[in-house]
């Protein structure tokens, strides 16, 4: 008996994008279907993806979100792939996407791929925040996109996130000038979207304080240094759009709270997530012990260790060359952008003490539980806690 391959539909949103979408076409050319919104291009967009044998469908601007939207409910396939026209799938991606469709495990409904930016002639690695995890393929009819958010209209995971090892290249930008000039668009659309009230001392800390702290933990934190001049340029271009962002907000009158800005709001939903952090072969193989009986009470769980060759392959293990607290907190990152954390369980002192050295935006909601605790009965706590 054949099972069926699972078919897929890659989705695009495009306005004048001549120059680029032939490619970011031919890199999905391994798709059942692919469909094409255009915003209403002045140039042949439209008629070079009809060349390719994708379908275009015209849609007056309505947001990044919407038209997004307009392309999952004009889908037919049982998988959608979002793709933009400055995208391109790479060999190794289309590889696995094709594994997964073909095979996949069962309760998983939306994948993360690493994107790999491409900026001025040079690929990019930690000053990007690589792997950078985009929630790209999805199951059709499992989600949609806020339509509220003028950018950053990015999903969030509701369940078990498939990460694959493939990159979906991105080209950020060809020369300075167009990085300069989509930093001042984005950062125009991110200062519409800002809402509540902006005083004096958030404007002064928006323009002044953030961006020269953003500067120094994207440098050191994260190893931007390692890009060379092209990681300076882009974390500097990141730092000065920040401050762009609070000089032209507005906010709004009234006593809410202040706002924010490249946030979103994260709906948990779904079952828990509990990510261990263990050190040395004993202490991997407790935690991945601890996590299977976690997982069969309904938990989605994760490790991250020094010592993956103690856990078998039914586990998803980001693996460090060594615990450190850097290290652990690029980890950590890593895992965040694939779906977040709701509790740490940290297997032992050392590990313990790091979780206290995350900043603020990696703590998990319900801190850290201690190993020892029933598996069963810490899924449980962490529901009712985090819900």
């Amino acid at each position: 008996m054949t099972t069926r391959r699972a078919t897929v539909c890659a989705c695009i949103i495009a306005r004048d994008e001549e120059r680029r979408l032939p490619v970011a076409l031919a890199s999905v050319a391994f798709c059942d279907d692919v469909l094409v919104v255009d915003s209403g291009s002045r140039d042949r967009t439209v008629q070079l993806a009809r060349d390719a044998g994708a379908r275009a469908i015209e849609q007056p601007w309505r947001g990044f979100g919407a038209q997004r939207n307009v392309a999952i409910d004009n889908a037919a396939s049982d998988w959608i792939l979002e793709v933009d026209a400055d995208e391109r799938v790479t060999t190794q991606l289309r590889s696995e996407i094709a594994a997964f469709l073909a095979d996949g495990p069962d309760g998983i409904d939306i994948c993360a791929v690493p994107c790999r930016d491409l900026f001025v002639g040079g690929r990019l690695g930690p000053s990007a925040k690589y792997p950078k995890y985009r929630l790209r393929l999805f199951r059709r009819g499992a989600y949609r996109h806020d339509e509220r958010l003028a950018v950053h209209e990015g999903l969030w995971a509701f369940g078990r996130t498939w990460a694959f090892e493939g990159d979906l290249e991105h080209v950020l930008a060809d020369s300075l000038w167009e990085a300069i000039r989509d930093a001042l668009a984005y950062a125009r659309l991110e200062a519409e979207q800002l809402r509540g009230p902006v005083s004096a001392g958030a404007r002064a800390r928006g323009i002044v304080v953030r961006p020269f702290a953003k500067l120094a933990y994207r440098l050191v934190v994260d190893g931007g240094w390692r890009d060379g001049w092209r990681g300076l340029a882009k974390i500097s271009l990141d730092c000065w759009a920040d401050a762009l962002v609070w000089v032209l907000a507005r906010g709004d009158s009234g006593d809410g709270p202040a706002p924010s800005h490249y946030s979103q709001e994260r709906v948990r939903r779904g079952p828990v997530r509990l990510l261990a952090i263990a050190s040395g072969a004993e202490g991997a193989a407790r935690a991945a012990g601890w996590l299977r009986a976690a997982r069969a009470a309904g938990a989605d769980v994760a490790l991250v260790t020094d010592a993956p060759a103690a856990v078998n392959g039914d586990l998803h293990v980001r693996p460090l060359a060594r615990l450190t607290p850097l290290r652990l907190i690029r980890a950590l990152d890593a895992e965040a952008q694939l779906r977040g954390v709701d509790a740490f369980v940290p297997c032992g002192p050392r590990e313990r003490r790091l979780t206290h050295l995350l900043p603020p935006e990696l703590r998990a909601p319900f801190g850290a539980l201690d190993p020892d605790t029933d598996p069963a009965e810490a899924e449980r706590l962490v529901r009712a806690a985090t819900r």
